[in-house]
């Protein structure tokens, strides 16, 4: 595998971590840098580590793991997308006061949510010979800055229309996921 074709592959698979991350953007009043850091260092870790993970696993498990992994994306994408139409649509005006809170566990799921499909590019790069660190650290670098930028787009955005952006993007995850789970059921 060439530069080129890794660079390719690391921004296809930073594309559903960056749209998450403008829905992250999305509810930032206030440009929120430790946040929109630690937000992208999230996603490229996990994006950078799904492969290692793919890799060491080998292809004796590949058809277990990519026969769920949509299921699994489109559910913890559905559910972190209603929780923020939720939350946008019962928000208390007094409540918000422009800080934007920082959930782990949100960032930890949406993580694995969007980089499940990286797995099944670690049991690719266990079958080819890659420069397995390179190839990863690729990923991983892509991925953190876009969506770093993406956090950027997102609060740009957001900051603008509020309730309505927020509402945008946890529709926006819910189609990730119904995509990701369409495209793993070959329906698209």
């Amino acid at each position: 595998m060439g530069i080129t074709e890794l660079l390719l592959l690391s921004v296809g698979l930073a594309m559903d971590a960056f749209s998450v991350s403008v829905c992250k953007g999305l509810s930032m009043k206030r440009l929120n840098v430790k946040g929109a850091f630690v937000t992208a260092l999230f996603f490229g870790v996990f994006q950078a580590g799904m492969p290692l993970i793919g890799y060491f696993l080998g292809s004796r498990f590949a058809e277990y793991i990519t026969s769920v992994s949509h299921w699994v994306a489109f559910l913890l994408l559905g559910i972190i997308g209603g929780k923020m139409i939720y939350e946008a649509i019962t928000e208390k005006e007094e409540e918000s006061e422009g800080e934007y809170r920082l959930k782990i566990w949100e960032l930890f799921v949406l993580a694995i949510a969007t980089s499940i499909d990286a797995l099944a590019v670690g049991i690719v790069f266990a079958a080819e010979e890659v420069n397995l660190p390179f190839s990863v650290t690729s990923i991983g670098v892509v991925t953190f800055v876009l969506s770093l930028a993406g956090v950027g787009i997102g609060h740009r955005f957001g900051s603008k229309y509020e309730q309505k952006a927020e509402i945008a993007g946890g529709i926006i995850l819910i189609l990730i996921g119904t995509k990701l789970l369409l495209e793993g059921l070959g329906i698209i």
